[in-house]
């Protein structure tokens, strides 16, 4: 009889509770942790899961964000004013179904283009990685077509989904759209 892995019986996810008075307690280690080391997990690719110690509601996106809010008025902001007015906008929208994964297929995208970059550039020193930037080298330019490529791509999906959706309603109805 095969034995199971040793981590079989793990949960998917790092568990942290988060209480009453705002503290977030990891199961794992069983011991209070701050906002800063949740991110540093979720920097190392660790799966989190924060559920309210009481209800067990999922907390997970409000942690998140409050890591993301932290971070945007750290002086460094990823996301422009007008990025974050334009998200606003989708919320009631009849597109907002269609941004999130769309959003979330893309940042993929792009994540998956910096770990390639970082890849071709191991052994390469910050000042020569900074002048390759700045030149319009091949690879770079492969690298960027090819997640433009992508790119494109998952909108011509989200287009076709939204496609098939239209025709689904208009059929419902007895319309041929």
């Amino acid at each position: 009889m095969p034995s199971n892995p040793p981590d079989s019986d793990k949960p998917a996810h790092r568990v942290i509770k988060k209480y009453p008075n705002r503290r977030l307690y990891d199961t794992d280690t069983s011991t209070y942790i701050t906002l800063a080391e949740v991110k540093k997990l979720v920097m190392q690719h660790v799966p989190v899961q924060v559920r309210d110690a009481k209800t067990g509601e999922d907390l997970t996106r409000a942690i998140f964000l409050q890591i993301i809010l932290e971070e945007e008025a750290g002086g460094a902001p990823l996301l422009t004013e007008q990025v974050l007015a334009n998200i606003i906008r989708f919320y009631g929208n009849t597109m907002q179904g269609f941004l999130g994964p769309y959003l979330e297929k893309n940042v993929q995208t792009f994540m998956d283009l910096q770990s390639k970059m970082g890849e071709q550039a191991k052994g390469v020193t910050p000042e020569a990685w900074a002048q390759m930037l700045k030149m319009p080298s091949p690879v770079m330019q492969g690298m960027m077509g090819a997640y433009v490529e992508q790119s494109k791509n998952i909108f011509v999906q989200m287009q076709e989904q939204m496609q098939r959706q239209t025709e689904q309603m208009l059929g419902s109805f007895g319309l041929k759209p």
